[in-house]
């Protein structure tokens, strides 16, 4: 349509190629106006010169067509939506004041300063549009000029908004995002990098770029399949911008802490990974997760394994990084503050309980894979110090899991799991459990079943060490003691059957293992049952008789059976 307009009434005598489009021109209008193509008409040696190509127009076919509108005197609308492109090809076309008054350049000028660069959202449009005019959209400095007007407009904005809540006295919290933030997220990486840069510089304050930084990895970040150990086929160029964003929105991540929720860095770590991003970006995120790590949930933690085919469902070398960092984090505040008071708990403490229920959380849910071997899990569960633990209670649970995912467990192996658990911290109920508990090595059992000894022991005589808050009155004085002399009683019952229950094991016909013991059913129809080995049958007893005990002590009127609690099994 283009052609049959610019040739109705003379017949053309130039033909334009720019960027693969053909116009069928005059040479007249456009060398009166374009500074660039008249110098190719001068320069050939053709006097008739048919044809000029213009492969690399600003804009392409759509740039030189408003350009040869112009030349035409064709009216046409500027708008935001084509000023961009129109300032440009102008400017790559040299149609200045030189060859004709009033000529494109200057009437573009004039739009984009008294128009265009007025408000924020025409700027955001118009540097959106620069994106594929450059370098060009550089020369002309009107990719500089929306950034600045971006900037300006931005922190005029958050100054108005931080100067209105103090004269108004409104109590709350600063809204998750202003209302121009949706309007950067548009922007290529480099661009939005670029004008974050010159808010700051203008004032705004770096801490308050999170939400900003979490819409935009939100919007760039969408597509990847960062929650499941499938990995979901990428073009090589997706990845390599995908790659590109992450690595630049690290970079601009506040080092203020809890500038960004645990969860969003969580988040980045799993992107970094998956896209194999530079060992310092993912190290920069291991280091800001390690920070922040007290406010951290289980999820937060449980990073697939995205690449070795049978290693283990998890990242557990991550993991271990993460722990790393927080401890020597912990390490170093502790040197350079004070000596603390006695009577005053550091924030520190409360964070390094919070870290060490987390990874007693964390192994609870790894122990089940049945690719993690003893030494990464060893290796984990020292990584928090004993002393950091209040209870062992979620280790305790931890290494029954694991214990249980893996049955074929040497003794050493199983010794070796146990080590991590500090029998003295397990609680009455944990205690209860152990010591019926089939998988533990029967050393374990029996090193549960003494400190629970102890502990009895010592909230019979009255020891300052008691669970009980309470300072027992002279009545349940009286009533533990003649539960501890009902204790002996059934103990030196007990080591009778034992003695007969060896003498009955050593007149069996069939050779036995000296500590072996047959265990007969009720009743004929019922199946045998496997042999329980002698340790067990002491450590079973000793177990119901100190649970019968503890509920004595918490009720010395009433005894009731106490049920088996199985919230530390996973049977």
């Amino acid at each position: 349509m283009l052609n049959r307009i610019f040739s109705q009434e003379i017949p053309s005598d130039v033909t334009v190629i720019a960027a693969g489009t053909s116009f069928s021109l005059h040479k007249f209008p456009l060398v009166s106006k374009s500074g660039y193509i008249r110098q190719l008409v001068s320069e050939s040696m053709d006097a008739e010169l048919p044809a000029i190509e213009i492969p690399d127009i600003p804009g392409g076919a759509d740039g030189f067509e408003f350009a040869a509108k112009f030349c035409y005197g064709i009216n046409f609308e500027i708008s935001t939506a084509n000023i961009a492109t129109l300032r440009c090809v102008a400017e790559f076309l040299e149609m200045t004041e030189d060859y004709a008054v009033g000529n494109l350049v200057g009437r573009t000028e004039a739009y984009v300063n008294e128009v265009a660069l007025t408000s924020l959202a025409g700027a955001v449009y118009i540097l959106h549009s620069c994106e594929t005019l450059l370098p060009i959209a550089e020369e002309v400095k009107l990719v500089s000029r929306c950034i600045d007007t971006i900037a300006f407009a931005t922190c005029k904005d958050c100054h108005f908004a931080e100067k209105f809540r103090a004269e108004n006295d409104v109590d709350g919290p600063k809204p998750v995002l202003d209302w121009w933030a949706e309007d950067l997220v548009v922007l290529r990486i480099d661009l939005f990098q670029r004008v974050l840069v010159a808010m700051m510089a203008r004032g705004f304050k770096k801490l308050a770029l999170g939400p900003i930084l979490m819409l935009y990895v939100q919007k760039s970040l969408r597509d990847l399949e960062i929650y499941s150990k499938d990995r979901k086929n990428l073009d090589k160029r997706q990845e390599q911008e995908k790659r590109v964003v992450l690595e630049a929105i690290v970079g601009l991540l506040p080092r203020e802490k809890d500038a960004v929720p645990v969860s969003f860095i969580s988040m980045l770590l799993r992107a970094a990974i998956y896209l194999e991003t530079t060992v310092a970006c993912r190290f920069d995120l291991e280091k800001r997760m390690a920070s922040q790590l007290g406010k951290a949930v289980i999820d937060d933690l449980l990073i697939p394994s995205y690449y070795i085919a049978g290693d283990t469902l998890f990242d557990i070398e991550t993991v271990q990084r993460i722990m790393m960092n927080f401890f020597c984090r912990v390490e170093e505040e502790n040197r350079e503050g004070c000596i603390e008071d006695q009577d005053y708990t550091s924030p520190l403490s409360h964070e390094k309980e919070m870290v060490a229920r987390l990874m007693e959380s964390y192994l609870q849910e790894i122990a089940c894979d049945r690719n993690l071997s003893v030494t990464k899990f060893v290796t984990l569960s020292e990584l928090v110090p004993g002393q950091t633990r209040i209870t062992d209670d979620g280790m305790y649970r931890a290494i029954d899991i694991y214990l249980k995912a893996h049955p074929s467990l040497s003794d050493v192996e199983r010794k070796r799991i146990c080590s991590s658990m500090d029998c003295r911290k397990l609680s009455s109920e944990a205690c209860a459990h152990a010591a019926k508990n089939d998988r533990l090595p029967v050393q374990t059992v029996v090193q549960v079943l003494y400190h629970e000894q102890q502990r009895l022991r010592l909230v019979m005589d009255g020891s300052t060490n008691s669970f009980s808050a309470d300072v027992p009155d002279d009545s349940s004085i009286s009533n533990l003691q003649m539960e501890n002399q009902r204790l002996k009683l059934e103990l030196a019952k007990m080591k009778m059957r034992l003695k007969d229950m060896e003498k009955s094991s050593a007149a069996l016909p069939i050779p036995a293992s000296p500590l072996a013991v047959s265990r007969t059913t009720s009743t004929a129809e019922k199946t045998p049952e496997p042999r329980k080995s002698f340790m067990s049958s002491v450590s079973r007893k000793l177990g119901r008789f100190i649970r019968a005990d503890i509920g004595n002590m918490h009720s010395p009127k009433i005894r009731t059976k106490s049920h088996r609690d199985r919230r530390h099994s996973i049977s």
